[in-house]
C-alpha cells in the first residue's frame, strides 16, 4: 500500500501524518508512508486545502486531521 500525506508543514499536516503511522502501526498493515511538502505536487492532486492523504494514488481525505479510527477505517476500506 502506498499513502501519501500531502502538506507544507503546518501543524495539521505533521498531526496526520502522525496519526496516519499510527493507524498503519495498528493494523500491522505493509504500507510505505510518504511525505509530500512540494506545492507543486499537492496541487496536481486536485486539492485546494491541505492536509491531504492519499491512498494507493486516491485523494481519501483533504482539508482536515480525520482521527486515527477514521484513517484505520478508510485503510480497510482501502484494502477490500
Amino acid at each position: 500500500m502506498e499513502i501519501k500525506v500531502l502538506g507544507t508543514g503546518c501543524t495539521n499536516c505533521k498531526n496526520l501524518e502522525k496519526a496516519t503511522i499510527n493507524a498503519v502501526a495498528e493494523m500491522g498493515l505493509d504500507a510505505n508512508i510518504t511525505k509530500v511538502e512540494d506545492i507543486q505536487q499537492i496541487m496536481s492532486y486536485g486539492i485546494m486545502r491541505t492536509p491531504g492523504l492519499v491512498v494507493d494514488g486516491k485523494v481519501v481525505v483533504y482539508g482536515r486531521v480525520p482521527s486515527v479510527s477514521e484513517i484505520k477505517e478508510i485503510l480497510l476500506n482501502a484494502i477490500q
